[in-house]
C-alpha cells in the first residue's frame, strides 16, 4: 500500500464494477485502497481511472479468504469505510426464510465476511429497491442481525438520484452501518434538488425521502437532460469514432462540473438503429413513446399491449425532463432512450453524463461492454453525497 497522508480517509470497494461508487467517494474526499471486480473488462476501466488503487480481479469467495489486512498493511478497525453492492440472487420473493449460509447467497455472505475481518468504522451497502421485499423481508432482517452482531448500528433508506443533481429517474436502496463505539446517529444525505418521480416499486415507499412544499422552495431546480448533454456534438446512429474536441463552452453548471479536468470528449459512440426503428422514430415527438408510432409499424408485442402498459418504451427524451433509469443497454425496446433532437439512441458518453460520470472518466471494452459498465454503475454524484455524509459521521474517531 502506498504512503497515506495524515488524516486521509480510506475505503475498500467490493463488487466495484467500472467504479461509479469509487468515483463519487473519491470526490467526497475518500481514498480507495483496494477494489474487487470479477469482470476483467469492468476491472480494466476501474484500474485505468484509479491507477493508484490495488485491483483484485477475482471471485469474492477468493478475495474474502485473502488476508486483506496484511495486503493493505491495516490493523482491525483502521479502515474507514467498506463499500459495495453485493447481489443477492439466491433469495426469492416467494421463498421461505433462508439463511445467508445458502450457497447461492455467498456473494452477500462473503461481503460480510470481509467486513468482519477488516472491522471498518463504517459500511455502505447499495442495491436495487427490490432488495427490500426479497425473501419476504428476510434479506434486510439478516443484514441488520449480522451487522448488529458485529458491533454496528444500521439504517437504510431508498434514495432518489434526482435529489442529488442527477438527471435521471433512478432509485437505490442504501444501507449505512457505523461502529456502535463511535456513538453517532446514522444520517442520510438531504435532498439538494427539487426533483420528483413516481416510485415504480411496492412495499417500501415509506423508505423514500419525500420533499415537502416548504422544503421544495429552498432546493435548487432539478438537473434535466438538456443540462446534461446539450454541449455534446451531433453524431449519426451507429457512430463508432467516439473522440471529439469540445466545440462549445459548457452550457450549464452540471456540464461545467463534469467537464472539469477533461481535455476532450471520449466514448461518444452509439448503437446502430435498424431500418424499422429509424422509421418508427419519425413519428415520436419529444416526450412521446410507442403510442405515437402507427399501429402497423409497432412490434407484434406492442400491437397487443394496452395503452396504459409499457409507458417508457420507444420513448424520445424531453430536453427539460429527467431521463429514464440508465440500463445496461440504451435499447428503445427497454425504455426512453432516443435522443431528444437526433434520430438515434443515447451514446455511451451521454449515458455516462446522465449517470453523472465526469468526462475524464473513460470506459474500455467494446460498445456493449461500455453501455453495461455505465448502466450498472452507482451514479458518482449520489456516491459523493453518501460519502460526504459518512465522512461527517466518522470524523474525529481516529484511534
Amino acid at each position: 500500500m502506498g504512503e497515506l497522508k495524515l488524516n486521509q480517509k480510506t475505503f475498500v470497494d467490493l463488487f466495484a464494477g467500472a467504479g461509479g461508487l469509487s468515483c463519487g467517494l473519491t470526490m467526497a474526499g475518500f481514498t480507495p485502497l483496494l477494489a474487487n471486480e470479477i469482470n476483467p473488462y469492468y476491472a480494466r476501466t476501474y484500474k485505468n481511472n484509479h491507477p493508484d488503487t490495488e485491483v483484485l480481479i477475482d471471485d469474492i469467495r477468493s478475495v474474502c479468504n485473502k488476508n486483506l489486512k496484511r495486503l493493505l498493511d491495516l490493523s482491525s478497525g483502521e479502515l474507514d469505510l467498506l463499500a459495495g453492492g453485493p447481489p443477492c440472487q439466491g433469495f426469492s420473493i416467494n421463498a421461505p426464510i433462508r439463511s445467508l449460509d445458502d450457497e447461492r447467497n455467498h456473494l452477500f455472505k462473503n461481503y460480510l465476511k470481509v467486513a468482519e475481518s477488516l472491522e471498518p468504522k463504517a459500511i455502505l451497502i447499495e442495491n436495487v429497491p427490490g432488495i427490500i421485499s426479497l425473501g419476504k423481508g428476510t434479506v434486510v432482517e439478516k443484514i441488520y442481525s449480522e451487522l448488529n452482531r458485529m458491533g454496528y448500528s444500521v439504517s437504510h433508506r431508498i434514495l432518489f438520484a434526482g435529489h442529488y443533481g442527477i438527471p435521471q429517474m433512478r432509485f437505490r436502496t442504501t444501507f449505512i452501518a457505523i461502529k456502535k463505539r463511535i456513538k453517532k446517529k446514522i444520517d442520510f444525505p438531504e435532498p439538494e434538488y427539487n426533483a420528483t418521480a413516481v416510485a415504480n416499486f411496492t412495499g417500501a415507499k415509506e423508505l423514500c425521502i419525500n420533499i415537502s412544499p416548504l422544503l421544495a422552495q429552498k432546493l435548487k431546480p432539478y438537473t434535466d437532460v438538456c443540462d446534461a448533454i446539450s454541449d455534446l456534438p451531433e453524431i449519426e446512429s451507429g457512430n463508432k469514432n467516439g473522440t471529439f474536441e469540445y466545440s462549445t463552452p459548457p452550457k450549464s453548471d452540471y456540464q461545467r462540473v463534469l467537464r472539469a479536468g477533461s481535455q476532450k470528449i471520449e466514448n461518444h459512440i452509439c448503437a446502430k438503429l435498424g431500418k424499422i426503428n429509424l422509421e418508427r422514430l419519425k413519428y415520436i415527438p419529444q416526450g412521446g413513446s410507442w403510442r405515437d408510432i402507427p399501429f402497423e409499424l409497432l412490434p407484434a408485442g406492442l400491437q397487443r399491449a394496452r395503452r396504459s402498459d409499457h409507458t417508457k418504451r420507444y420513448g424520445r427524451l424531453k430536453p427539460n425532463g429527467l431521463c429514464s433509469t440508465i440500463l445496461t443497454k440504451c435499447d428503445p425496446h427497454w425504455g426512453s432512450f432516443f435522443h431528444p433532437t437526433q434520430d438515434r439512441v443515447l451514446s455511451v458518453r451521454e449515458a455516462a453524463r446522465i449517470q453523472s460520470f465526469p468526462d475524464k472518466y473513460i470506459f474500455y471494452g467494446n460498445i456493449t461492454q461500455q453501455y453495461e459498465q455505465v448502466g450498472n454503475a452507482v451514479p458518482p454524484l449520489l456516491a459523493k453525497a453518501l460519502g460526504e455524509t459518512v465522512l461527517k459521521m466518522i470524523e474525529g474517531n481516529d484511534e
